[in-house]
């Protein structure tokens, strides 16, 4: 897709300011693109938007044919900082290793990962592979303890007056809220709060000791391997660098040598941009504060040669309904979790529809359905050639990359009718695909799978995010007291259904029927146009029907609920 007019979405103008940039940055290289990412938790939805808008930039530049990396720093080699509330095989003993690299925190229990680190990392990476996000991931234990950054290093502690100096400018700035938190003054809930935050690194203290002097770099301790350790003196010529530690341990050692320690997040951070020649980098509002590492960050990365990346800040993204019973217990879902409930496209399309600075929400709760339908009505106006411009590419970056499509499902039935059958099946395969095949009579479902993955996906939300009292348990007996009682209208209107189910026995058959049932009774043809009255008749009509087939006022779509019944059952429970 190129930079037309007909294409200026928000990743195109992203793209054409990257592609300026690069080339007046690095003219003939590769234009490089990245996230961060602190395996020290579960990663959550709101993090997966420091992933999503590289990515949607990075794939446009591709798109263009023009060579674009997207990397993932991984940041494993951060402290521990805390035991996060509600993870499955954790509990307070872990408590012992805050301080330590999160890739020597061990797994939680039960985990067949090496760490802490790798644990959470494989998690996030299994559903990007499944959303298409190509990168290059790049672990900062491995660029520490390696010795990559060691002249780098070696670089900030030579330099360590001048970053200090840039340091001082914002020591004594008072904190604030970015803007975009000020104006945020609706309530929100606990996910929401949680989706806002960020690894903490932005809070992180920037290497200044208590006695006055300044290194930015933070050893690890060789006994306890926590980094509650204090510099104590630096010789530029030998390098030698001696520190002590809350545990009691001291040593000195040669920097130019020891690999177990990293430099403090506001010396890190823009090492990194000016190391791997970032151009693009987005962050969250937890680095945006005056003080915080992104404006710092730009003033210290000049001593290393680079410039800040282009940069905008991303909003927050809330959550609908998560279900309590579902992992994370009560805390933001991950992707994986979110990948089990909706097709990749349509979480891809979440985050590529809206602007970075706009907040947005992922339903959890009956809003999925409608987020379906509203993606399922895209997709037709798409193929009909009558989408906006913008929503157009909206779709395509949805719906593949640079490198092809993403899996699809054949036959997109909708969502909402999907998740109601397998509600009143249970799941069962053969009485799904009995009421499947049932929907279009004249282009008959042969196989389940022409419906999956979406099938899949409704039938995991009915099972886990909606409540066992809002599930539907259609009646074993007709209500034979509630059918005595009905009275002549009530009892016309009945027989005018039933008369005309063999005649309607299809999806779009039933919905013209149960609307035109109404009218007919009233002595009017099925395609009258309903008046108030008429209106007030068709709501308590459906509402019998309810408490005949479902025992309550309220239930599935009647259409796919009478399909699901199957025509003799409503006969049976309709008195016919």
């Amino acid at each position: 897709m190129g930079a037309t007019a007909e294409a200026a979405d928000w990743v195109s103008r992203f793209a054409d300011e990257v592609i300026a940039e690069a080339e007046r940055r690095a003219p003939g290289k590769p234009v490089v693109c990245a996230s961060g990412l602190s395996p020290s938790g579960p990663i959550h939805l709101g993090n997966l938007r420091e992933v999503m808008t590289p990515h949607l930039v990075a794939d446009e530049i591709r798109r263009r044919g023009v060579p674009c990396e997207h990397l993932i720093s991984w940041d494993d080699y951060d402290r521990f900082r805390k035991v996060p509330f509600g993870v499955e095989g954790v509990d307070d003993s872990w408590a012992e290793h805050i301080g330590k690299p999160l890739t020597s925190v061990p797994a939680p229990a039960g985990s067949p990962h090496a760490s802490w680190a790798a644990h959470f990392k494989a998690a996030m990476e299994g559903a990007l592979a499944e959303m298409g996000v190509t990168y290059r991931g790049i672990s900062q234990t491995e660029m520490y303890t390696s010795g990559t950054y060691r002249e780098q290093i070696l670089f900030a502690m030579r330099h360590r007056g001048d970053i200090d100096a840039v340091l001082a400018e914002f020591r004594t700035k008072p904190k604030q809220q970015p803007k975009q938190q000020k104006q945020q003054q609706k309530p929100v809930d606990e996910a929401e709060l949680a989706a806002a935050e960020g690894s903490g690194a932005a809070d992180e203290d920037d290497g200044l000791t208590a006695g006055g002097a300044y290194y930015p770099y933070k050893p690890y301790c060789a006994v306890c391997e926590r980094d509650l350790t204090t510099v104590t003196a630096y010789d530029d010529e030998t390098t030698e660098l001696t520190y002590t530690c809350a545990c009691g341990h001291g040593e000195t050692v040669r920097l130019a040598e020891y690999d177990r320690g990293k430099l403090v997040w506001k010396v890190d951070w823009p090492m990194r941009w000016a190391y791997e020649g970032v151009v693009f980098e987005p962050s969250g509002v937890d680095h945006h504060s005056p003080g915080s590492s992104w404006n710092v960050g730009g003033k210290l990365v000049g001593i290393f040669g680079w410039e800040r990346p282009i940069g905008p800040m991303y909003a927050f993204v809330g959550i609908s309904g998560m279900a309590k019973m579902s992992s994370s217990k009560g805390g933001v879902p991950t992707p994986a979790e979110a990948l089990e409930i909706m097709e990749p496209m349509l979480l891809r399309w979440l985050y590529a529809r809206r602007r970075p600075n706009q907040s947005f929400k992922v339903a959890f709760d009956q809003e999925i359905q409608r987020t379906y339908d509203e993606w399922d009505a895209l997709v037709r106006k798409v193929g009909a050639g009558t989408a906006q411009p913008g929503d157009v590419a909206a779709y395509e970056r949805a719906a593949g990359t640079a490198a092809g499509p993403l899996p699809a499902t054949p036959r997109p039935l909708p969502y909402r009718m999907l998740a109601s059958v397998t509600d009143v099946t249970a799941g069962d395969d053969e009485q799904t695909l009995r009421i499947l095949a049932e929907v279009d009579p004249e282009r008959p479902l042969t196989s389940l799978a022409e419906v999956r993955p979406r099938l899949d996906k409704a039938e995991r939300w009915i099972t886990t995010q909606v409540p066992a009292d809002q599930r539907t348990q259609v009646r074993k007996d007709a209500d034979a007291e509630l059918l005595a009682s009905l009275g002549a209208d009530e009892r016309e209107l009945l027989r005018l259904l039933l008369a005309g189910l063999d005649e309607h026995w299809s999806l779009d058959g039933l919905t013209t029927l149960l609307y035109g049932v109404p009218k007919l009774r009233a002595g009017l043809p099925a395609d009258a146009k309903p008046t108030p009255e008429l209106k007030t008749e068709q709501r308590a009509f459906f509402a019998l029907l309810y408490r005949l087939l479902v025992g309550r006022d309220t239930g599935p779509r009647l259409p796919t609920l009478l399909l699901a019944v199957g025509q003799e059952r409503v006969r049976e429970l309709l008195g016919g």
